[in-house]
């Protein structure tokens, strides 16, 4: 992604109010057009997340032989090739800003006998990817990286995939969710075991498609176990909206006294809802109502109300259930009485950007007291926002401009970013529904 930087300033608000529904979550969104694309027949997709990162995986599906589709009334259409169908691309795949794409794509294609090349921005190209090639190298594939398992990257499918026992040396739903794409069209089966439990999206959803995915306790951890070569039948599928975006008017609803947000269809995947359950441990006003059950996934509807927090410890164990969501609670943590520790976060340090540094520099640099180490963040809270008054770099990150963007809402001095665009990768419209509830950010007057 290249473009002129577009600054954005968040000022002091009053309280947030309004009820509003959050974009579809990402993780879904990209999992409903791959395996729409490999099922058989046509996958109707409603609420599929419309920012560039699921876009540019929509994009990748069409240049491999899929149609995909958007109707005026918002629905996609996915008539996907089944499995093992997919067809060379003919030109390079430029992933943007995804890593979930990039990842889990890889899974797709090391098991077709195709050569294809993927790209990404200034960013993704520097995010490791061996962490994916290993295991599917010994599935058949190869790889031709930069130094450091870097992008740009060729992939060389299996002419004859072979399924693997693969043990995950970390918790990865990514590295995971490639494994189980790979062996979708290997003979036999190919099982992932995981020792700490990953968000299950792909199961949930290769189950809903028609494939058989069984999970197991082993002696290593839990197994999943996906039997190859299926045949996927097209689906209706309606994706949620996406907690980790939901993460961002919750927080800045918490630490804005007087404060009364709903969010309606939010996907509550236990696996996932780390961030709500330390909230809510730190006192904040969090209610659920209207729980349901969609493709598989929990659902509900969320009441959020302004009030005072309190520092905690956020145990490791707890890190895969909200990895991506470890800047905004920092900044509940920042306005939070004492102090909050969060540990087992170095996955933080090979996410779009140094998330764990990103973070810690920005909050100093807004008069808060932080700490990082290789594998911890600590913040001291005072019991109010820190001061603001600073423009925080982001580093081509989203999470860390959104992150930033809410600790203004509540701070003293206006908070500013250097750069706003990549937020339209997961939050398209991010500003406009932050400032409907009543936040007041905006361009910088010139």
């Amino acid at each position: 992604m290249t473009h002129r930087p577009l600054p954005l300033v968040s000022r002091k608000a009053a309280r947030l109010a309004g009820a509003v529904r959050v974009p579809g979550d990402k993780s879904i969104s990209h999992r409903a057009l791959m395996l729409g694309g490999v099922a058989v027949g046509e996958t109707t997709v409603h609420g599929l997340l419309e920012g560039e990162d699921v876009l540019a995986t929509g994009a990748a599906m069409r240049a491999m032989g899929c149609k995909v589709t958007r109707g005026d009334d918002g629905v996609w259409r996915i008539w996907g090739v089944g499995v093992g169908g997919l067809s060379e691309p003919s030109s390079v795949l430029d992933m943007g800003n995804s890593g979930t794409s990039t990842r889990l794509l890889a899974g797709l294609l090391a098991t077709h006998p195709l050569t294809a090349f993927m790209t990404g921005d200034a960013s993704l190209v520097k995010r490791p990817m061996a962490r994916v090639t290993v295991p599917l190298e010994q599935m058949g594939a190869r790889f031709v990286c930069r130094s450091g398992g870097r992008l740009p990257m060729a992939v060389i499918g299996a002419d004859a995939s072979l399924p693997v026992t693969y043990v995950l040396p970390v918790a990865s739903a990514q590295v995971k969710s490639a494994i189980l794409l790979a062996g979708l069209n290997t003979p036999g089966t190919t099982t992932v075991i995981e020792r700490e439990a990953t968000r299950d999206h792909s199961e949930h959803m290769l189950r809903h498609f028609g494939a058989e995915v069984a999970v197991e306790d082993s002696e290593d951890g839990q197994a999943i176990s996906i039997t190859g070569q299926p045949e996927l039948t097209g689906r209706e599928i309606r994706v949620p909206g996406d907690v980790s975006s939901a993460a961002f008017p919750i927080v800045a609803a918490l630490i804005r006294p007087g404060s009364d947000v709903r969010l309606a269809g939010v996907g509550l995947n236990p696996r996932r809802t780390g961030l709500i359950d330390t909230l809510i441990e730190m006192g904040g006003d969090i209610s659920f109502e209207n729980r349901r059950v969609e493709a598989g996934e929990p659902v509900a509807d969320l009441r959020i109300r302004g009030g005072a927090l309190k520092g905690i410890d956020v145990p490791p164990e707890r890190a895969p259930s909200m990895i991506d969501e470890y800047p905004i609670l920092a900044v509940a943590a920042a306005c939070a009485e004492g102090t909050t520790r969060m540990l087992g976060v170095a996955e933080l340090r090979v996410k779009e950007s140094d998330r764990l540094a990103m973070t810690a520099d920005g909050l100093a640099a807004c008069g808060a007291r932080v700490e990082a180490g290789e594998d911890t963040l600590t913040v001291h809270g005072t019991g109010r926002p820190p001061a603001g008054g600073a423009t925080v770099a982001t580093a081509l990150d989203h999470r860390i401009a959104m992150s930033f963007l809410v600790l203004g809402t509540a701070a003293d001095a206006p908070v500013a970013i250097d750069d706003s665009r990549p937020i339209e990768t997961s939050f398209p419209g991010f500003a406009e529904l932050m400032n409907g509830l009543g936040a007041e950010i905006a361009e910088p007057a010139p």
